[in-house]
This record gives C-alpha cells, structure tokens and sequence, in this order.
C-alpha cells in the first residue's frame, strides 16, 4: 500500500534498488547529492545532474523533462555516504517559468523496479522557489527511510548547494544551467536546429500506449489498448514504457509540453538517427553501446540502447521509447499540417475580405503567395517526418531481429532455438501498433506479465469490414489469435507455471484448438455442453476464493495440497452459448477478481451474440482489453489523440513453429523434467 507523505513524514524502505518517478507538468531538471553523516555534500563528484548522470548507486535524468525516473541502488552507495537528497529545479534561459508557484505542484513517488509504489510526496506550497529538495532518502541505524523534505530556494541550485555545504556551488549551478540550456547532457547528438516556422509547429504529445475505445491500461505500448487503466506503463506504458509503457506502477506521462519537432535534414544529407528525448545510458550491467561513427556521420542504433537492469528491460524500454517516438513524430507533423491549412485560410480571408483586391492581379498575387506558403510549410513537415520515419525503421531494422522469445514475432528466427525459460519475462508481444504515416513501420505492442487484465478477440464483424461473407472468416482468425496468444504465454511462462482451460461449449472451435490438443498443453479437454462450462467456471471460482481468503488472512502457505499454483488462462469461445445467468455471474466474478490472484480471461466472442443480456455485460466488456484478429484502427491513445491500427500476432501460413514450441513446452512440463 503507497504511503502518501506530507512534509517531514518518513517511511521505512524495504528494497535498495527503488526508482524515483516525478511527475512536474513542465520541463524540470532533476539531480540528486550524496552527504555524509553531517549531512555536508564533500564535493562535485557527490553530486548526479544532467552533465554527469552517472554516480555510484545512482542515475538521473540528461535533460530537463517534466517526467524523469531516477535509479538507486543503495548498496552500492559508498560507505561513507548517509543521505541522498533528490533535487528538482527550473532550467533558466529556456523561456520558461521562473518560479515554482506558477507551475502544476510536481508529484514524486519512491516505487520498486516492478513500478510498485512505495511512497509519495506532491510538493505543494511552493511559490518564488526555482530549486526545491523534493525528497531524500536517508540510513538510520542500518536502515533506508525515506522523508518529504519539500525544502524549497529561491535562490536557485546555487542556494540550495550551498546549504549543503558545497563550497563550489555557484560554478556547479551555472555549469548545470549550461548543460540544460546546450543541450550538452544529451546521450545522442541533437537534431539540426529548426526553422522559425518548424518551431511553430510543436504540438502537445505524450504518447503512451493507445486505450481501447479512447481509455488506456497504463504506460508502454502494452498500454496501447485498455478500457481501464490499470494500477500502473508504459508501455507498465510503457510505455514507453510504457512501456511502457508501458510499464504498471503508476509512472507519470511525458509533458506534452516539452516535445518539439526538429527540422528536416538539409537535402540529400545523412539520415539522423539521434533520437533528441531518448536516455540511452543505464544502471549496470551497461547496455551495449553503438561503434563509433566515421567523421560528419550519425551513430547507428543499437539494439538495446535504452536503461534497464537486463538485456529484455532495456528492449522494454527502447520498444517503448520508439512507440514515443513514432507518435510524436506524427502528433508534429499533423500538428504542422493544420497550423498551414489554417495560415493559408486565414491569409485567403484577409485577401478576399478587401472588395478591391478580389479581382484583378492583387488579388490572385495574395492566392498564389498564400498558396506557396501552405506547400512550403507541408513540405518542410513531410521532410521531417520522413527523415523521422527513417530513424525509426532503421532503429526497428535493428531492434527486431535482437528481440527476445517474448517480444518477438512469429517469423522471428529466435523461435527456432527455443528453450523453456526459467524466468518470467517483463511483457509478451500480442501484435503491432502503426499509424497511416508510418508507412511499413509498425511497434511491437507488448503487454505486461503478469497480465493485469482479460483479452477479448472480438469475432464480431466489426472487426472486419462488415460483410456477411467475411462473418465466419472472422470467426475463424479470431481462434487462431486466442491459440496463438494461448501457445506464446505457455512458452514465456516456465515449465509448470501458466495452465490453460478451454470451454468451447458448442464445439465450434476443435480445428483451431488442435494444436493445444494434440500437444496436451492443456489442462484437460475443451469443455463442451452447459455441464462443461458450469464445470470449469465453478472450479477456477473456488480457486480464486480459496487464494483470496488465503491472501487476506495471511496464510498463503495454508492452500489445499493439490491447488495448481500456477497462472491460470480460460479461454472460452462462442459465448454465450452454453451459459445460463449463473454461468454468466461466475464469468464476471473472474473478469473482476481473477487477474488478482492469477486467474485470467480471454474471451473470443461477439458482442452482439450476447445483446440479450443488455446492459448487464458491459461491465465485464469494459473490463477486458479489445483486440482484433483482422487489422483495425480501434486503439486510440488520450494523450496525442491517434487512432492506432492494431495488427494481431498471428503464425506465418504453413508455419510449424508453433507445434514445435508446445511440444517442448509438453515435454518439459513432464513429471522428472521440471
């Protein structure tokens, strides 16, 4: 449970490895100092900002942004090392506020590497300040607390370091503006500079994940898709992490306010693959870091080149980043489109709004000029995006064949050295993201594991394009993706830990169910008939009473022998067919309290099969996440507004790799072999 602190409240920390999550509404530097008993900073080299990011134990962010995540590892502070203050400050010169009361009050949270919220903080009261001590982080007799400090200074970074006993403050503040305002912090060169009219092109956008029917799961692509959100990107978002995402643990959104789109390369120039809000530098292990690039030339992408404690974080992450990327990028340019669609019909008024210029060569000059201008304007926001668009692609040529048997699709060559894993991964890819700019770019959307929510395949026909010949089709592909999805999270998952049942009450579904059959992936046979659905639901009922009633009264190792501990996914087909209104309650109940507990739902059903039931179902419609087995533009994200084309994972025809998958998955899960 996240205790919400007020100022000089304390909280004992029960992990070492925490990251630091602000949230500020506007662009803010953040940093952190290292003191000693006394509470005195011992020098330059005690202190993390955006120009050296970097200190034992700990990273902060290069830039100024109005979101950041800061890592620590409080073991591997240094010895003599007893506080850790976390700082938050205006960047001056930048043309922006020059105190904190005219800003949103910045929010802080202390959570765990799952995203779990420890603590929280919102800094309020702050009116001349421009440098604050949000938070610090401090051992007492051999135990990390954390305290809201709230400690603001008007006097800025300078002020506030020489508080803390820094002799060189004034230097290290005015060197910390210089870094911010340069943008010498950066991890990646910064794109050429912008045109005037380039600049007035900027446009809110903070892209996490898409949410089904305008609502979202959380941050990192994974979120791309919720009705929901759940208790977070992140893309989770991702987003961008979403991840997360993209990413669960509540992680604040990029300030749409930061966000600008940089010029076009000059013609016939090099390609630049510098993504300008992209922090590319990590905690240890290091991630793999691009060759250097000849003279005049751009560094290549590299595969990896995002933060994370592991390979598949920073992949995590560097997925989410790119999902930022991409729609930023088109936020920018549709943004530019417009801001020239309506210059050119503001100029066209005024030139038609004068009776004596209407006729005659005053007036058609005014057209043409008003003209030039609009092509001139949608070609320079073209050349961006494509040369944005090309930084991408070649990112994603890069980061696709590196992804693991989680991220990765189908086709990848991965798959072919499949081996059970012994860990659970951060998130499972379930299809691609894309926008009509994007041309052939597409994003992996990944969800985060352990799924926080059910999947519903909508086999209606709205997920096609509505034509009774296409019906049974779409039926079809909807059972092949619920199998797909099924076969993917039993090889992610460990031998042993993710169970599948399956109520297909009318039967419909054998063809596609095959290869989970033949295998003997599954739990039992697909449940048939009325007596086979009240079956399965009222023993996966009991399960998730059983555990809850274990959870709450603090015996979870008191469970009945024989409970299957596992993850556990219902799959049901054609529904309704074979429920009754009982049936129906159970369904529900699991849709609400399974994820919870490890009961998941993934309906592969049509909606307008189950208008009977009216308004009764759309609770539990809401509460799973849409997907589509066709490609379909339902998934929109709340922040930047795009209406995102899903695109389903689905085996390439004729593919045998995912036989060859459950069948390891079957072999390993043998009595002797786990």
């Amino acid at each position: 449970m996240t205790a919400e602190l007020v100022r000089g409240q304390n909280h004992p920390l029960s992990q070492v490895r925490l990251e630091v999550r602000v949230s500020a509404g506007r662009p803010v530097v953040a940093g952190a100092t290292l003191s000693d008993e006394q509470g005195r900073v011992r020098g330059v080299e005690w202190v993390a900002h955006p120009g050296t990011p970097t200190l034992p134990g700990l990273e902060v962010s290069q830039q100024a942004a109005a979101d950041h995540r800061l890592a620590f590892d409080l073991d591997a502070l240094p010895p003599a090392v007893h506080r850790v203050s976390v700082l938050l400050a205006l960047p001056t010169g930048i043309g922006g506020p020059v105190r904190f009361g005219a800003v949103a009050a910045p929010f802080v949270a202390v959570t765990g590497l799952d995203g779990t919220e420890i603590a929280s903080f919102t800094l309020t009261g702050l009116d001349a300040e421009t440098a604050v001590i949000a938070l610090e982080l401090y051992r007492r007799q051999g135990a990390w607390k954390v305290r809201a400090v709230g400690q603001g200074y008007a006097g800025g970074l300078a002020e506030l370091l020489t508080d803390q006993g820094l002799p060189e403050a004034r230097r290290l503040a005015g060197a910390i503006d210089e870094a911010v305002s340069q943008g010498l912090a950066r991890s990646v060169s910064a794109p050429p500079p912008r045109t005037p009219d380039a600049a007035d092109r900027s446009r809110q956008t903070a892209a996490s994940t898409p949410a089904s029917d305008q609502q979202r799961t959380g941050p990192g692509p994974e979120s791309a898709s919720g009705s929901t959100p759940p208790a977070p990107p992140p893309y989770d978002l991702p987003g961008p992490a979403a991840p997360p995402a993209g990413q669960p643990g509540g992680s604040a959104q990029p300030d749409p306010s930061a966000v600008t789109q940089p010029s076009a390369p000059a013609a016939g120039g090099p390609i630049d693959y510098s993504h300008p809000r992209r922090q590319t530098t990590a905690p240890p292990p290091p991630p793999p870091t691009a060759p250097p690039a000849e003279p005049g030339q751009p560094a290549r992408p590299v595969a990896g080149d995002a933060t994370g404690w592991s390979m598949d974080e920073r992949l995590y992450n560097q997925v989410w980043g790119m999902f930022e990327d991409l729609a930023r990028t088109v936020a920018a340019y549709r943004s530019a489109i417009d801001f020239a669609d309506s210059r050119m019909e503001r100029e066209l008024d005024q030139a038609l709004s004068d009776p004596r210029s209407r006729i005659g060569g005053a007036g058609d000059a005014a057209r043409e000029a008003a003209r030039a201008k609009h092509a001139a304007l949608a070609d320079q926001a073209r050349a961006a995006l494509d040369r944005d668009l090309a930084q991408l692609t070649a990112e994603a040529e890069v980061v696709e064949p590196a992804l693991p048997i989680a991220y990765a699709s189908w086709d990848n060559p991965v798959w072919h050295g499949y081996r059970p894993p012994m860990e659970i991964p951060m998130a499972v890819r379930v299809g691609d993201l894309s926008l009509p700019e994007s041309g052939t770019l597409s994003i992996p959307m990944l969800l985060r594991l352990p799924l926080e929510r059910g999947l519903w395949i909508d086999s209606g026909r709205s997920a096609s394009d509505g034509t009774l010949a296409d019906a049974d089709q779409v039926r079809r592909l909807a059972m092949d993706t619920a199998v797909a999805h099924a076969a993917r999270l039993l090889a992610v998952y460990p031998a042993g830990e993710f169970t599948v049942h399956v109520i297909d009450a009318a039967g419909a579904g054998a063809p596609a169910l095959a290869p989970l059959v033949r295998s003997g992936v599954l739990a039992g046979p697909p449940a048939v008939g009325a007596a086979g659905v009240t079956d399965v639901l009222a023993r996966l009922t009991q399960r998730v009473d059983l555990v809850q009633m274990a959870l709450r009264g603090g015996a979870a190792d008191s469970l009945p022998p024989g409970l299957d501990t596992a993850e556990q996914l219902l799959i049901v087909n054609d529904f309704p067919h074979g429920f009754d209104d009982r049936a129906v309650t159970r369904l529900r109940y699991l849709a609400d309290e399974g994820p919870a507990v490890g009961v998941h739902l993934m309906m592969v059903a049509d909606r307008e099969d189950a208008s009977v039931y009216g308004p009764l179902l759309d609770p539990l419609w809401r509460s799973l996440l849409r997907i589509t087995p066709v490609p379909d533009d339902h998934l929109a994200d709340p922040w930047v507004g795009h209406a995102w084309t899903f695109e389903p994972a689905l085996l390439p025809a004729g593919s045998e790799v995912m036989e060859r998958v459950l069948a390891q998955v079957a072999a390993a899960r043998r009595p002797g072999n786990r």
